[in-house]
């Protein structure tokens, strides 16, 4: 099952569609150095007191981001968004039912470059997620330097991104009544380095905390594969090995992100620029894997739900990908 939306008028609304995705691509490459040189430059301006006043509140504030966040439905419904859906476009699709009155924790693969489906899936309303889950409220898990930039950290809480941290996933786990979904991009920033067009690699052979999570709350396990993630931008080469790889590499180590070189088309122009192309997302969400809770689970038992998760995420990806244009003889690697 999948929302549908009315086709639009195609001048006017193809450069919303790029604006709107332009705003988005600026947003999380340069929004953060902004608002950091926004804070400091007001100290030395008559406007000091409201960098001041936001200190006050960043302190006291400081924690909201592992309390589940603060989210402003108000801009999530906004129609910036409805245009950054329609230029892909980015489609959402159900194969389950996910019951209001259960949390569930959620792996979405791959993490492309920019985590466009996940964002636009889970932090807004554009692809209609609460009309295709009725009662559940989505979280996504964003890393936590990204909460320590002021003004910055509002703007992402608006949509519903929570810290990436375990407090902040036991958090929303253990909400009594339930109806709460987690969504964790379980490859993360070591994933987006090999984020090209036609990978199906997916960094998840080790990948068991999240795992551990569910078994921790109860929690069932819902697989989720965007396919055309990886399609939007052309990387630069980085084979293992490479003395690039190596330096991404340690700024993950050092800063928890990777810094995938990427490139794709231009505003004005299609040769060469960060606005992604024009192709299709389609976030498909799998049916849930029911977990024993164990307070102290053994590695065993860990093993034994990650297996039959990378087993349910493999039958998802097969069972669809000829819909979606994937060849053949593409499967998915765990690494």
């Amino acid at each position: 099952m999948k929302v549908e939306f009315a086709p639009r008028s195609v001048p006017l609304q193809r450069r919303l569609q790029t604006a709107a995705v332009v705003q988005w691509v600026f947003s999380f490459l340069g929004l953060a150095p902004c608002c950091i040189a926004a804070f400091i430059a007001l100290l030395f301006t008559r406007f000091w007191l409201l960098s001041a006043l936001y200190a006050v509140w960043w302190v006291i504030d400081r924690d909201q981001p592992r309390k589940g966040g603060r989210r402003v439905q108000f801009l999530r419904n906004g129609a910036v968004w409805r245009h950054m859906r329609d230029y892909f476009p980015i489609t959402l699709v159900k194969t389950a039912e996910l019951d209001p009155r259960q949390n569930y924790l959620l792996g979405f693969h791959p993490h492309g470059v920019l985590a466009a489906g996940a964002f636009l899936n889970f932090c807004t309303e554009a692809s209609g997620f609460s009309t295709l889950f009725p009662g559940i409220t989505p979280h996504l898990m964003m890393l936590s330097l990204w909460f320590r930039v002021p003004f910055f950290r509002d703007y992402l809480m608006s949509g519903g991104l929570v810290a990436s941290d375990k407090e902040s996933a036991s958090h929303v786990l253990q909400r009594p009544g339930g109806g709460n979904l987690l969504a964790i991009i379980v490859g993360g920033a070591q994933e987006a380095l090999d984020a090209r067009p036609g990978s199906c690699t997916l960094v998840l052979r080790n990948r068991k905390g999240f795992v551990r999570l569910a078994i921790q709350h109860g929690t069932p396990l819902v697989p989720a594969f965007s396919f055309g993630e990886n399609n939007l931008f052309d990387q630069v080469r980085n084979p293992k090995g490479s003395w690039l790889r190596w330096i991404q590499h340690r700024l993950q180590r050092v800063m928890g992100i990777s810094l995938p070189l990427f490139h794709a088309r231009g505003i004005f122009q299609y040769s060469f620029g960060l606005v992604p192309y024009r192709r299709p997302i389609c976030t498909v969400v799998g049916k849930p894997i029911p977990v024993q809770k164990r307070q102290k689970p053994s590695e065993e038992e860990v093993n034994q739900v990650h297996e039959k998760y990378l087993t349910e995420l493999s039958k998802l990806f097969e069972e669809h990908k000829a819909q979606y244009n994937v060849p053949a003889d593409s499967h998915l690697e765990f690494i």
